[in-house]
C-alpha cells in the first residue's frame, strides 16, 4: 500500500511539471507573436499608394561639391581698450558716465576735488612773484654797483657778488616759473576726459573715493575695434592670410557677419598646437566685448546630395518627402536632413539617393506641370 501511494504522489508531481512547462512554452509563444500574422521580409508595398498626379511639379536629387567649414569658437574683444585712472591722489567728486554709454573724444569723465591742487597752485604763485620781486632787486642793485666800480668807489669783489646774487635771483625765477607751471597741468588732471571716442565698459570708483596714480577708474573701449579672437589649428590657421575674408557666427544673435584677417599670431601655443588668429569685425550696436563667436574656416571640399526644400515635410523631428518611383507610384520616405545650403537647398544624409525624384508640395500660387522644375546646383 505504501509503495501505491508513493508511486501516485510521483506522478502527480510530474503531471504538474509537464503542466508548468507547457504554460510557460504556450506564454513565452505569444509574447514572441506566434499566434499573430507576421509580414514577410523585404519591401512591403501599400495597397493605397497614390500615382503621382499630373499638376504635381517634381524636382531631381543630385549630388553637389561643396567647401565644407570648421567652426572655431572665439571670444570678442577690442584691440582698442583704454583703462581710464588718474594722475593725482585726489577724492572723487564726480563721475559723468556710467557703463554703456558711449562718449566722445575729450568729453569728461570724471571731476576730482580741486581744493588741495588749486592751494598748491595759489602758493606756486606766490614763490613765483616773490622770485620776480628778488629778481627785480638784484638787478637794480647790479645797476647800481656798476658805475661805482669804475669810480673805485667799490672794490670788484663786492661788484662779483652783485652779479651772483643776480644769477641766483634768475634762477630762483625759472625754478618758481617751473613749479608754476607744474601746478597748472597738475590742477587740469582734476577734469578726467575721454582720450578717444568709445563706450564705458565699466566703472571701478565711486563718488567719494580717492584716486590714486596709476589706478584704473573706469575702462573705455571703442567698439569699431572689435575682434573675434580664436585658436585656429595649425592645419587650418597655415592656409589662412592676412586680408582674407571669411564668416563669422554669432550665436546669441543667431546671424552670420563678414570678418577680415587682421592678424595671425606667428607662434603657436605648445598645448593645443594653434595659432591666435583675429578677425576684425564690422561695427555694430549688436556686438559687445566678451560675446562668442564662431569662425567658419574653409577645411576642405566634400561630396553630398541636394534636396529641394520644397519637398521635404515636417513632423515634430520626423521627416519624410515623397519620391516617385519608376512606375509611377509615390512612395512616402522617413530622410535625414543636415545643413542648409544654398536659399531652398538643403543637404541630405540619409533616405535618398542621386537621381531619384521627388515630388514638391502644392503650391497654389502658380499651376504646375511635371518636368517644370530640374535640378540646380
Amino acid at each position: 500500500m505504501w509503495s501505491v501511494r508513493w508511486l501516485s504522489g510521483v506522478w502527480k508531481t510530474v503531471i504538474m511539471l509537464v503542466i508548468g512547462v507547457v504554460v510557460m512554452v504556450v506564454v513565452i509563444a505569444w509574447l514572441a507573436g506566434m499566434f499573430y500574422r507576421k509580414i514577410p521580409p523585404g519591401e512591403a508595398v501599400a495597397a493605397d499608394q497614390p500615382k503621382a498626379s499630373a499638376d504635381r511639379l517634381w524636382d531631381q536629387v543630385h549630388k553637389v561639391r561643396k567647401v565644407y567649414y570648421e567652426e572655431i569658437v572665439g571670444t570678442l574683444k577690442a584691440a582698442s581698450r583704454t583703462e581710464i585712472a588718474s594722475r593725482v591722489l585726489a577724492p572723487i567728486e564726480k563721475i559723468y558716465v556710467s557703463a554703456g554709454q558711449t562718449v566722445r573724444e575729450g568729453e569728461k569723465l570724471i571731476e576730482l576735488d580741486r581744493r588741495a591742487l588749486e592751494t598748491q597752485l595759489s602758493q606756486a604763485n606766490a614763490r613765483l612773484v616773490a622770485a620776480e620781486a628778488d629778481l627785480k632787486n638784484a638787478e637794480a642793485d647790479l645797476r647800481r654797483l656798476e658805475p661805482l666800480v669804475e669810480k673805485q668807489a667799490i672794490s670788484q669783489q663786492e661788484l662779483d657778488k652783485a652779479r651772483t646774487r643776480r644769477e641766483v635771483a634768475l634762477a630762483q625765477l625759472q625754478h618758481a616759473q617751473q613749479a608754476e607751471a607744474e601746478a597748472r597741468v597738475m590742477l587740469s588732471y582734476a577734469t578726467i576726459t575721454a582720450p578717444k571716442a568709445g563706450m564705458v565698459v565699466d566703472t571701478l570708483a565711486k563718488e567719494g573715493d580717492m584716486a590714486r596714480p596709476g589706478v584704473p577708474l573706469l575702462i573705455l573701449y571703442d567698439p569699431a575695434s572689435l575682434r573675434l579672437e580664436v585658436p585656429v589649428p595649425e592645419h587650418l590657421a597655415l592656409q589662412l592670410k592676412k586680408g582674407q575674408t571669411l564668416s563669422v557666427r554669432i550665436d546669441a544673435l543667431q546671424k552670420e557677419v563678414e570678418s577680415v584677417v587682421d592678424e595671425i599670431v606667428p607662434q603657436a601655443e605648445l598645448a593645443s598646437r594653434s595659432f591666435l588668429v583675429k578677425v576684425r569685425l564690422p561695427r555694430s550696436e549688436e556686438l559687445f566685448e566678451g560675446m562668442s563667436g564662431r569662425l567658419l574656416v574653409p577645411a576642405g571640399q566634400r561630396d553630398h546630395l541636394c534636396l529641394n526644400m520644397d519637398a521635404l515635410y515636417r513632423i515634430g523631428q520626423l521627416e519624410f518627402v515623397d519620391v516617385l518611383r519608376d512606375d509611377g507610384v509615390v512612395e512616402r520616405r522617413f530622410i535625414k536632413t543636415g545643413r542648409i545650403g544654398m536659399p531652398g537647398r538643403i543637404e541630405v544624409l540619409s533616405g535618398l539617393r542621386e537621381g531619384e525624384k521627388v515630388l514638391l508640395r502644392p503650391s497654389p500660387a502658380a499651376p504646375a506641370s511635371p518636368g517644370d522644375s530640374g535640378p540646380s546646383a
